[in-house]
């Protein structure tokens, strides 16, 4: 490689008189060598007439950049070898050589070149510093991107303009394709990094993009950069929401990406739908298995992409009554194998038509035994209508209340005899029944004999204690006592109870 234009080499010659000098003119000369003796800037190198108006600048302002302004560092706007050296790169001999160009006389015909700059746009802070202050690094950082961006193209402009079409010369001059979320165009640049490609194209990187190569990358000529860009997507799935950042791809996709179920789901948007640059709102539903107890009605399984039991219950159409109540609550989340259960609780009035017992209606006859009953008429039942408040859970009654009736026919009342006559010597038979079957008027022993004095059927039948009862001891004590005292009369004394009669000593 071709070394004579760099300082200190010895084949650096310095400045050449002669040759290309004569195409120097001072009054249009933007930057001067560095190795001039008194260092210039390309604000304020040379005095320019009052009359001269540059054609870049609005005369209605200030002066921009100031042309003295005191916050710019020593020799900030000043074209050093190093300065063409950086721009020129590796190649930066073998051009020179194919110029037949020292460097210094390379940026005296840069400046006589140069009618028309790239503006200098400094921060808003350099209003608002004065002479003592140093210049700030975002300062020193915009002049040094401005200087490199004008020199990349001053540069390759003297030295195609003395090469022709050279091909070391025109080497500088790359075409990249630059392909922004699928859509590719074609950029010719002089830039050497993917960064500084994308810059003087004047596309952004935000920190939510994905570009390939990095910023860093060297970039050569023929190749692709490639730029997603990341779009805000403020979703919500199952009424939880979160922002997520994708890039260019479909809303399925994206959801696929953010690991979001959507097998049976609800979307609001459509899935091959592209997501738009400036992002956008989705919500999911995702689906679930639950299940639903209505009332007493069977358990029943389904698959829902209702997020809460409000939307479960118009989706399938179930309505609640004023007393119904349903668990989750209505405003409850549904999740995977929920069980939704709703009490049907609910009250209804009801008819029931019921009988009206006879009422009774008892005729005392002293010529009867005390106990001792008889029916003269039966009567006949009545009917009423008996209006109730049911209540009922999930179909089972569990109340009910009478809240009136209405007397459909009213009931003949029954008529009933009853003895009033006191039995005679109750007292000796209650002795003689005591010794005769321990005092059990109603025992059954099972040998023949029954209740309290001990009868057998054939006595008790004969002598009138049928109109009774069938058997003795299915008879009242009255009764049997009655029965007892006309045997006694009949057989004139106690003689029918034999062994108690004379333990007892009756005769």
């Amino acid at each position: 490689m071709n070394e004579r234009g760099i300082p200190g080499h010895p084949s650096y010659r310095g400045r050449r008189i002669g040759h290309r000098d004569d195409s120097v003119d001072p009054p249009t000369d933007w930057f001067d060598p560095a190795a001039l003796t008194e260092q210039s800037t390309a604000v304020d190198l040379l005095e320019r007439p009052a009359s001269y108006r540059r054609p870049y600048v609005d005369h209605s302002a200030p002066a921009y950049p100031a042309q003295d302004h005191p916050s710019f560092p020593p020799g900030a706007l000043s074209i050093t070898p190093e300065d063409v050296y950086e721009v020129l790169g590796a190649d930066a001999d073998d051009l020179l050589a194919d110029a037949d160009v020292e460097v210094d006389e390379l940026i005296r015909m840069i400046n006589a070149e140069t009618t028309v700059m790239p503006p200098l746009v400094l921060p808003d802070t350099v209003a608002d510093l004065d002479a003592s202050e140093e210049a700030p690094p975002e300062m020193v950082e915009a002049i040094s991107d401005w200087k490199r961006r004008f020199l990349k193209g001053a540069v390759a402009a003297v030295v195609l303009t003395l090469t022709g079409a050279g091909s070391a010369a025109a080497a500088m001059d790359k075409s990249v394709t630059v392909e922004v979320d699928g859509k590719e165009r074609e950029i010719h640049t002089y830039e050497s990094s993917v960064g500084e490609v994308l810059e003087d194209a004047g596309i952004e990187v935000d920190p939510h993009d994905a570009l390939s190569p990095s910023p860093q990358s060297e970039i050569e000529h023929g190749e692709t950069i490639t730029l997603d860009r990341g779009r805000l997507l403020t979703l919500t799935v199952d009424g939880e929401q979160r922002e997520e950042w994708v890039r260019s791809v479909t809303v399925g996709q994206a959801l696929r990406q953010l690991g979001v179920a959507t097998d049976g789901a609800w979307v609001s948007a459509n899935r091959t739908m592209p997501v738009p640059e400036q992002g956008m709102t989705l919500e999911v539903k995702t689906a679930k298995s639950i299940t639903v107890v209505n009332g007493g009605a069977e358990p029943r399984e389904l698959t829902t992409t209702a997020v809460t039991v409000d939307e479960l219950l118009r989706q399938e159409g179930i309505k609640l009554g004023e007393q119904d109540s349903v668990t989750p609550g209505s405003g409850g989340q549904l999740s995977e194998g929920t069980t939704v259960r709703i009490e049907r609780t609910g009250t209804s009035t009801v008819n029931v038509r019921e009988p009206i017992e006879p009422p009774v209606e008892e005729i005392v006859d002293n010529s009867m035994l005390k106990g001792e009953r008889k029916v003269e008429e039966p009567g006949e039942p009545g009917e009423k209508i008996v209006f109730y408040r049911v209540t009922t859970r999930n179909g089972e009654e569990t109340g009910r209340e009478k809240i009136d009736e209405r007397v459909v026919r009213e009931a003949t009342p029954k008529v009933v005899r009853v003895g009033g006559k006191e039995p005679p010597n109750s007292g000796v038979w209650s002795k003689l029944a005591q010794c005769e079957s321990g005092g059990n008027w109603q025992i059954n022993t099972g040998n023949g004999y029954y209740g309290g004095l001990q009868f057998n059927k054939q006595t008790w039948d004969a002598y009138g204690g049928e109109q009774y009862a069938a058997y003795p001891h299915k008879a009242t004590r009255a009764q049997q006592i009655a029965v007892a005292t006309e045997v006694r009369d009949a057989r004139g004394g106690y003689g029918a109870w034999p062994a108690c009669s004379s333990e007892l000593g009756l005769s």
